[in-house]
C-alpha cells in the first residue's frame, strides 16, 4: 500500500503532483492498482478533481510514462566520442531511471514515442545507431531490440524483494531439490537464480551484453532486407 491520502491535502493539486503520486501508486501496488477512484482517494480528493487534468487512465497512463522518460539524465553529447561509448551511457542513463520502476517499466515498449522524452531518447538512440553504420530500417529494428531488453533487465531481475522473500526463498529451495546428476549448472547457481545479489553488477553486465551485441554486428556489416 502507499503512503498516501494525504498528499492532496494542503498541496496545491498540480498535474504534476497527481502523476508522482500516480506513480508511487504503481510502484507499490502495480500498474493494475492505478485508477482515478484509488488516486483520488490517495490525494484525498474527489475523482472529478482529477478529470481536470486527465479525461480517463489511458491519458494518466500517457503521462506517468511521459514522466518515466523525463527522469532519464541523458548525457553530455561530446564531440568524438565513439558510438558505442555513447549509446552505452546512453543505456544506463536509461536503465537509471527505470530500476526504482518495475511495474512501470514494461509502458516504455509501447510508449517511447508518444511524448517528447521519448521521442529525444529514441533520436537519440537511432542517430547512434546510424552513426554505427546501420540504415534507417536496422536502426529502428536494433532500437526496437534495445528498448526492450532494457526494459526486460529491469522486470526481470532475480528476487528483488529481498534473499528472504518468501517467494525467493520457495524458488531457490524448489531449484535445489532437483538432481544435481541431471541439472548440475541450475543446482549450482541456485542462489543467483533466485536472487540478484549485486544488482550494479547486474545491470552492467546487462548493457555491455547489448553494446558488445550491436558493436559485433556493426563490424560484421549487415546487408540490406531481400
Amino acid at each position: 500500500m502507499t503512503s498516501g491520502g494525504s498528499a492532496g491535502r494542503g498541496t496545491r493539486l498540480g498535474r504534476e503532483v497527481v502523476v508522482e503520486q500516480a506513480l508511487a501508486l504503481a510502484d507499490a501496488d502495480g500498474l493494475d492498482a492505478l485508477t482515478i477512484r484509488r488516486l483520488a482517494d490517495e490525494l484525498g480528493v474527489t475523482p472529478m478533481a482529477l478529470y481536470w487534468h486527465f479525461s480517463n487512465k489511458d491519458e494518466l497512463i500517457d503521462a506517468l510514462t511521459e514522466h518515466l522518460f523525463a527522469q532519464v539524465a541523458l548525457p553530455e553529447v561530446r564531440a568524438g566520442a565513439d558510438w558505442d561509448t555513447a549509446l552505452r551511457e546512453l543505456q544506463v542513463a536509461f536503465v537509471a531511471a527505470l530500476r526504482p520502476h518495475p511495474a512501470v517499466a514494461p509502458l516504455a515498449r509501447d510508449r517511447v514515442l508518444a511524448s517528447r522524452p521519448g521521442l529525444v531518447l529514441a533520436e537519440r538512440s537511432l542517430g547512434l545507431l546510424r552513426e554505427a553504420g546501420f540504415t534507417a530500417e536496422q536502426s529502428a529494428e536494433l532500437g526496437g531490440y534495445l528498448l526492450g531488453a532494457v526494459v526486460t533487465l529491469v522486470t526481470a531481475e532475480p528476487g528483488r524483494a529481498g534473499p528472504d522473500d518468501e517467494a525467493v526463498r520457495a524458488r531457490r529451495a524448489a531449484l535445489l531439490t532437483l538432481s544435481p546428476r541431471e541439472f548440475p549448472n541450475i543446482v549450482e547457481a541456485a542462489e543467483p537464480l533466485s536472487y540478484c545479489a549485486n544488482d550494479d553488477a547486474y545491470y552492467a553486465r546487462g548493457v555491455e551484453l547489448l553494446i558488445e551485441g550491436l558493436r559485433g554486428l556493426a563490424g560484421r556489416g549487415q546487408p540490406e532486407r531481400a
